[in-house]
């Protein structure tokens, strides 16, 4: 086994795809500490800064002592506090459905959702670029799955004419692609969707918190609220906590606490990061400047980089997909940013495909004029450096 698994490591080692860990001493913010040496920070989900709020930590405190510091069991024994229901009650009123359901996290959400929902004699229809919890949710579900190329419409129009004799029919999605940061064509997949009696999932992990009026996501972004069957999101991202989520009908939500086997048999989210959830949502809605600052610095770097030269991703969110192609270069890129003071790994396959690696630059509503001032500098020092722009700095 041993020997086995060293010739693997090899072969990752000489792919350039290698992944090590690395530690932060201290808080997840515009700067943190990294392994002892300060450093900005590009590369996080935390898009409000929420998860340092001194408002979110006083509501995790005070949850630690009403409650304790775990929830001893699943939902279904002994894990249901009263917190847990009210966190719900939260989200099925900030999503706009009817109900809610809470996983331990998001990857939880999304493989036990699809998996209990989508069976034999059913097919799903999944966008080439899906996170992986999705990816892992079909395959589990033992129906049926279509690939279709990258927000293609007509590709997937095409695939739900062929798909036409199964039971039944679910389209799935992220909101915003966590990758590539760009937004699902929400509108015409519904449309689709109607025109062929599918079901619509949207993953809006990416996009709660960023995107809508009230942060509420892509949904909302684009009002089709009422039109989506199924909205899945994450707690850990703008709201700054921990855990996933689902909000649908009533039938839709009780079923999935009946059948999502990662829900009947995962321990419940601890009091902390559920009454910390809550006030993150909390304040999401009423803090809407929070969101418009984060817009605002990223499309100030993102300006900046394409006016630069850089081969980027079309969109318009905080995630700022900065294409280098080869898995060490965009390693060397990577390496020569940290050296510089700006922390943004490479992302490389099998995250993203072959001759598609990329520094994925995410950008903070906390980050000040300064520190994206120096981010875009740094980046074009290094992009002349390596003779991928050839810009003035």
């Amino acid at each position: 086994m041993k020997d086995w698994v060293d010739q693997e490591l090899q072969q990752i080692h000489e792919k350039g795809l290698l992944r090590t860990l690395r530690r932060i001493d201290g808080t997840n913010g515009a700067q943190i500490n990294l392994e002892g040496r300060p450093v900005l920070l590009f590369s996080t989900n935390n898009y409000l800064g929420l998860a340092n709020d001194p408002r979110m930590k006083k509501k995790a405190i005070e949850a630690i002592g009403q409650f304790g510091t775990g929830s001893g069991g699943s939902r279904l024994t002994t894990g249901n506090f009263s917190l847990h229901e009210e966190l719900e009650r939260t989200i099925a009123s900030f999503k706009g459905k009817e109900d809610a359901i809470v996983f331990s996290s998001g990857f939880l959400a999304n493989v036990g959702t699809i998996s209990s929902l989508m069976g034999r004699g059913d097919v799903i229809l999944s966008d080439a670029l899906n996170h992986a919890s999705i990816i892992d949710g079909c395959r589990l579900s033992k129906a049926d799955t279509l690939i279709y190329d990258h927000v293609d419409m007509d590709d997937l129009e095409k695939k739900l004419r062929n798909a036409a004799s199964y039971r039944r029919k679910l389209i799935v999605t992220d909101g915003v692609f966590s990758m590539d940061g760009n937004i699902a064509p929400l509108p015409a997949i519904v449309s689709l969707a109607k025109q062929y009696g599918a079901m619509v999932m949207v993953d809006d992990a990416h996009a709660t918190g960023v995107l809508g009026s009230t942060g509420a996501g892509t949904a909302e972004y684009f009002g089709l609220t009422d039109q989506i069957d199924l909205l899945m999101g994450t707690l850990s991202k703008s709201v700054g906590a921990e855990g996933g989520y689902v909000a649908a009908s009533h039938s839709i939500i009780q079923y999935l606490r009946n059948r999502a086997r990662s829900f009947i048999f995962q321990t419940s989210l601890s009091p902390a990061v559920v009454a910390a959830s809550i006030e993150g949502i909390r304040i999401i809605r009423t803090e809407g400047e929070r969101r418009t600052r984060l817009l605002e610095n990223a499309q100030f770097l993102r300006k900046g980089l394409a006016k630069a030269g850089f081969s980027l991703v079309d969109g318009s969110t905080p995630i700022i997909a900065v294409l280098i192609g080869c898995a060490h270069d965009a390693v060397r890129f990577a390496k020569r940013l940290e050296e510089e003071g700006v922390y943004a790994p490479a992302i490389r396959p099998p995250t993203v495909p072959e001759g598609m690696s990329r520094i994925r630059v995410t950008v903070m509503a906390t980050h000040q004029q300064e520190q994206l001032e120096y981010a875009l500098h740094t980046f074009l020092k290094i992009g002349n450096e390596m003779g991928l722009i050839y810009a003035n700095i």
